[in-house]
């Protein structure tokens, strides 16, 4: 019997699985008993712990002192933090404050527990003075009106603790700001996500301002340690911790939509490090590059943005990558509606109640009026507004939703309603109107108001703000270079909460989906949708498998070119479909086939009965098996035009627990022998696969939770075998 374990334990390593998660289970894949407390330490009654069996947060808290001493992966037993730095750092009027924190660590290199008896908050700096538990959160409404994921919940559950700091009465100038600051965590049950904020409380009788705050500084632990470094190499940051804001935008991932937020520093009190320059970038700070230069009247409180903190429990690409998306899940649980959509290249009346009709037919569920299509978003005649309604009710009585495109940024509006950056500073699309300008709040104003009066239910919003700094007087909502970039964030943050609280969808070309987007791009070149069609292909089944390394299947849009797309001619476009039908089926198997969406752009999605009847198929197969296909993916094989390529869904909570597809780019069936690893799928003796012709077979799961898996994939066409 032990020799059985130690073996199962032993190729699960080699199947780059942790081998902690044979002996014990496995949160990406049952984490029920992963519930999220604060509780006081079993060993230092001053030591507390935010805690959920997978990741802990430690805090010293002993006469008015309060401080991190501590930051786990419980599930690999590694300290990710190597000295105590402060809570937070706050700038009022000029002067900063530390918020908590300790000093006189005799080494930062690591942090014993014995030379927290002889440490001190730094002079002046705030003390804690109590101390309040509840549950997380709404950070903002979630109007459920379309298909998601079951299995999330909104707010996620799990728990709150906030921290109060106030200045020291030595401290105190007698003219000094009278404030208090919260330093707000929360913790999610059955993931290793953190989230950290602040609150700054004005208790005086004078306004303040706000300058600067950091969030966020934790002395990790380096990736690596080396002496020296050389032009042109990069040295690698710490990799045991994910960190994004929802203050994010600028980008298609998460690095480039966060790089003003969270920086990873050097610290020059780390004196032992190995680096001779102390170079080493090993001091995370969340915080804003500019502002937010903020003024806090008396009685009124500002709140930073949120700081979301996922622990990574292993260096596994793909568990790192599935850690990452079922995070997504939890704090964003709307990424998991995933319309079908068609885009609209036509916005004349008539032709869109046919594309209503025609998406009703075949089973689509949105029909969004697409750039180019003669759609005015901004028009406010009452004429036009009333067309909309009627034929978003029409829609509605259909079952499908109407939703168009607006462009914001990448455009020059004039008169004083552009944003000027600061001198030798480039603007990211080349013009960006300001959101805190006349023109920026009447456009806002045009867009609710047309969602409000019309129904629409989607808004594709091309261009968001994207953190361009602008350095002119916009009172009174921005004082100028300082506040700009804070003050069209939120903006814009709260334009999306909004649609949000509403129901409406949200594509947009940037990161902003803790702020209630759904879908960005999932990672392509809009030219390449001019190559011949055959490219086209690959290509997109590439996209997929390197956008879904950080996005969930349905987080990333894909694209079909219906009609004619940035050019390529004929050779590029489908239409007419009914003279390529099996392209378009190819189109359909490789999105649909691997969970997502793509925007359909045309003027119809079919133009004879064969052509519907194929469409209707494709969607009706993919409905049946929506919930593995919108779960989440296991990496295959990359596509390269030379062999199968192929994903496989996984979902351990439904009883269609695992399901491969399976490409064949080549013009000959392919018969092959694939060892397919199902260990995210739960199945751990055998499985039941069900292949696409029907046929059935029972496969043994061996001892590295792999099955081996005889596929027959016709030519340019897909296979799928689903597991259960």
């Amino acid at each position: 019997m032990f020799l059985r374990i130690f073996l199962a334990c032993f190729f699960a390593s080699l199947a780059h699985n942790p081998s902690w998660a044979q002996e014990n289970v496995d949160w990406l894949i049952d984490n029920r008993n992963f519930e999220a407390e604060f509780k006081k330490s079993a060993t230092n009654p001053q030591r507390y712990e935010l805690t959920n069996g997978l990741a802990k947060r430690s805090f010293l808290m002993r006469e008015e002192v309060g401080a991190t001493v501590g930051l786990e992966n419980l599930n690999k037993g590694e300290s990710i933090v190597r000295a105590v730095k402060p809570e937070a750092l706050v700038v009022i009027n000029g002067i900063s404050h530390q918020v908590g924190g300790l000093t006189g660590q005799p080494d930062q290199a690591f942090l014993k527990d014995e030379w927290l008896v002889n440490m001190s908050p730094a002079a002046g700096a705030l003390r804690l003075v109590g101390w309040e538990l509840s549950v997380p959160d709404e950070r903002l409404k979630w109007k459920r009106v379309r298909n998601a994921s079951s299995q999330v919940v909104w707010p996620p559950e799990g728990v709150k603790v906030s921290f109060e700091y106030r200045l020291p009465e030595t401290a105190s100038p007698e003219k000094a700001p009278e404030f208090r600051v919260f330093v707000h965590y929360e913790l999610y049950d059955g993931v290793p996500v953190f989230c950290k904020w602040l609150t700054v409380e004005n208790l005086g009788q004078d306004s303040f301002v706000v300058d600067r705050f950091s969030s966020e500084l934790l002395a990790v632990v380096e990736y690596d340690s080396r002496v020296e470094l050389r032009d042109g190499v990069t040295y690698p940051r710490p990799e045991s911790i994910h960190v994004e804001t929802d203050f994010a935008f600028g980008g298609f991932n998460f690095e480039n939509a966060n790089r003003h937020v969270v920086h990873w520093r050097t610290d020059p009190e780390y004196s032992t490090q190995v680096n001779y320059l102390k170079s080493t970038p090993c001091l995370l700070e969340v915080a804003p590059s500019v502002g937010p230069s903020q003024t806090v009247d008396p009685g009124k409180t500002f709140q930073s943005f949120r700081t979301f903190e996922l622990i990574y429990d292993s260096d596994d690409r793909e568990r790192r990558s599935l850690s990452l998306r079922k995070m997504y899940r939890t704090i964003a649980p709307w990424v998991t509606e995933n319309p079908l959509m068609h885009h609209m290249r036509d916005a004349n009346p008539v032709a869109v109640k046919r594309a209503i009709n025609d998406a009703a037919e075949v089973g689509f569920e949105m029909v969004i009026l697409s750039f180019g299509s003669g759609f005015d978003i901004e028009n406010e005649t009452p004429q036009y507004v009333r067309q909309w309604q009627e034929l978003a009710d029409y829609a509605a009585s259909k079952e499908v939703e109407l939703g168009g495109y607006s462009l914001l940024s990448s455009r020059r509006i004039g008169g004083g309603n552009d944003i000027v950056p600061p001198a030798g500073q480039a603007l990211t699309h080349g013009s960006c109107p300001s959101l805190a300008s006349e023109w920026g709040q009447e456009y806002f104003r045009r867009l609710r108001r047309f969602y409000d009066q019309t129904g629409f239910s989607c808004l594709e919003h091309d261009g968001p703000y994207p953190g361009d700094v602008d350095i002119t007087e916009r009172l009174p909502l921005q004082k100028g270079e300082l506040d700009s970039q804070w003050v069209q964030g939120q903006i814009s943050n709260n334009f999306y909460r909004w649609c949000r609280a509403r129901g409406i969808y949200i594509n947009a070309p940037d990161y902003y989906f803790l702020n209630g987007s759904s879908k960005c791009g999932m990672g392509y070149r809009e030219v390449n949708w001019s190559l011949p069609r055959s490219l086209q292909l690959l290509h997109a089944r590439q996209n997929i498998y390197d956008g879904t390394w950080y996005k969930t299947p349905s987080m990333g849009w894909m694209f079909v070119p219906l009609s004619e797309y940035h050019g390529g001619g004929a050779a590029a476009t489908i239409e007419p479909l009914r003279d390529h039908l099996e392209h378009y089926a190819q189109m359909i198997d490789s999105n649909l086939g691997l969970g997502v969406q793509a925007c359909y752009r045309g003027p119809r999605l079919f133009d004879s009965p064969e052509t519907r009847d194929l469409v209707k198929q494709k969607v009706a197969w993919f409905k049946k098996h929506r919930a593995i296909l919108e779960s989440d993916v296991v990496h295959g094989r990359r596509p390269d035009g030379r062999n199968l390529d192929w994903m496989l869904h996984v979902n351990p909570g439904l009883d269609e627990c695992g399901m491969l597809v399976v490409y064949n780019p080549t013009g000959s069936q392919v018969s092959q022998r694939l060892k397919v690893n199902v260990y995210y799928t739960g199945l751990s003796d055998a499985a039941e696969v069900t292949d696409s012709l029907g046929g059935s077979v029972r496969v043994d799961v061996q001892r590295d939770y792999t099955i081996e898996l005889k596929v027959v994939v016709p030519p340019n066409g897909m296979s799928w075998y689903l597991l259960k």
